[in-house]
């Protein structure tokens, strides 16, 4: 049995903490929070603990904080020598305090507390300092999910900042769309299986041959009388930005 010690109760944390107790092979021996009471509703008060220096032995300690609290908490960790990996995409491995043994376990995935997510789809990006560390976290990381990846800190940034492009950007396009249908009293699921055919593309076409729209085309007309429409002078900049990018991608693959 892999003996884990999850620290953090925040998005990632708590995914991670109810994936790990229900994992084969895995003991979820102790989870850290600030305030307890986060975390009751997964685990029982007895493997919660708000204090560090009460955590218990592990093999892994994974750390699931903001990616600026990381050196913080690792600065708190009162022990050497034992295998501590973080969850975040944008932090080198070796930001870590080499009194301990250095990892990481990036899941590459949105997470929210109330939505429930299929971990066994879930990316899993693992680095470490030695191979017999990398190993354990193979097998730890091989229990929860079937894509397991060795990915060194350079090609997790890359991998990061596409991420932030493909999700995070995506999605405020989403709230955009929602805002500009619900000023006109047009319901926002009327977009949702645009939204869907548009993501399921992407799975059988590469990207940039799945684009489609004014832009693409080069309808310049269309395009004149949708920043007319907006108004908006954040809009209607992010709308000309984008459309620029667009016909700037086409270009080259002409």
């Amino acid at each position: 049995m892999i003996k884990v010690a999850v620290i953090g109760s925040g998005n990632v944390a708590q995914h991670l903490i109810k994936v790990l107790d229900a994992a084969p092979g895995v003991t979820l021996m102790q989870a850290f929070a600030r305030q307890k009471e986060s975390l009751l509703h997964l685990l029982p008060e007895s493997k919660i603990t708000d204090s560090y220096t009460d955590l218990q032995e592990a093999d892994v300690y994974i750390i699931s904080v903001s990616d600026d609290a990381i050196a913080k908490v690792d600065s708190l960790l009162p022990f050497t020598g034992r295998l501590v990996v973080h969850t975040s995409g944008s932090v080198a491995m070796q930001e870590l305090n080499p009194a301990n043994r250095r990892g990481v376990f990036y899941p590459l995935q949105t997470f929210s507390k109330n939505k429930e997510v299929n971990f066994k789809e879930v990316p899993l990006c693992l680095e470490s300092e030695n191979p017999n560390d990398f190993e354990l976290l193979q097998k730890l990381a091989a229990s929860v999910s079937d894509n397991v990846y060795a990915i060194n800190s350079g090609q997790r940034q890359s991998l990061h900042v596409a991420a932030v492009f493909v999700s995070n950007f995506v999605n405020h396009m989403y709230t955009i769309g929602s805002t500009i249908c619900n000023e006109h009293n047009v319901p926002f699921d009327i977009l949702k299986p645009l939204i869907k055919e548009t993501a399921e593309k992407v799975q059988q076409l590469p990207p940039v041959q799945a684009q489609t729209g004014p832009a693409k085309r080069g309808d310049s007309t269309t395009m004149q009388k949708h920043i007319k429409f907006l108004q908006d002078n954040n809009l209607i900049n992010i709308y000309k930005l984008l459309s620029q990018s667009i016909q700037h991608y086409n270009e080259q693959k002409l």
